[in-house]
């Protein structure tokens, strides 16, 4: 390879390299790598710690987290809500920014409950809400909507099913999964946390994102 030929290849890929970092700097969003759509969420009705009737149309336009846990649980829960709350603290003041965090143990985890459980957090049901109702409904959710257990477990009797899982789903304004976190990971946590400010950017269009 002469010299000549050698220079022409350095100098436009240093060309190449200059007009993206312009177009990045110009273009707000340009080169950012949007988070894929992985599922819709399926219409839903539950109650939380204030016995209010929480829908998919309440959280519509809106960008939430949600996990499963249960009140009594002595392993995983406390460390995952540790840090739920830490996602909490950073956005508790954004008003299109919610935690939807169901039980996994509704006969147990009935509204009074779930109020003294976040009561005890300290956390306000403005922005996270503790949901409770039927079993198979929050089951549902959890596996055909949020892809948080294996979907095929539907198959086996619900009264015989606990789900016990550690991973947090990101939605966004459009009721869409955009992303799965390992709830007890120091670094799904810390992603977790900027993605929520990529989604609470992201415009609400009629066409896909």
């Amino acid at each position: 390879m002469t010299k000549r030929r050698s220079f022409y290849i350095l100098f436009f890929s240093l060309l190449i390299i200059v007009f993206l970092i312009v177009l990045t700097r110009m273009i707000p969003g340009f080169g950012d790598v949007k988070l894929p759509v992985l599922s819709y969420v399926q219409p839903f009705s539950f109650t939380d710690q204030e016995g209010n009737r929480i829908s998919e149309k309440d959280v519509s336009g809106k960008v939430y987290v949600a996990e499963y846990f249960f009140t009594t649980c002595k392993g995983i829960c406390p460390k995952m809500n540790t840090n739920m709350k830490k996602i909490y603290t950073v956005y508790n003041k954004e008003k299109n920014f919610l935690i939807m965090s169901h039980t996994v143990d509704p006969d147990v985890d009935k509204v009074g409950r779930l109020k003294r459980y976040a009561d005890s957090l300290g956390i306000s049901s403005q922005n996270w809400h503790l949901l409770t109702g039927r079993k198979d409904s929050l089951y549902y959710a959890a596996r055909v909507s949020y892809l948080l257990d294996d979907p095929q477990n539907n198959n086996e009797k619900i009264e015989e099913q606990f789900l016990h899982t550690q991973f947090f789903a990101l939605v966004d304004k459009k009721g869409r999964v955009r992303k799965i976190y390992d709830g007890l990971k120091k670094d799904d946590i810390s992603q977790l946390t900027k993605d929520i400010s990529k989604l609470l950017q992201e415009e609400v269009t009629n066409t896909n994102l």
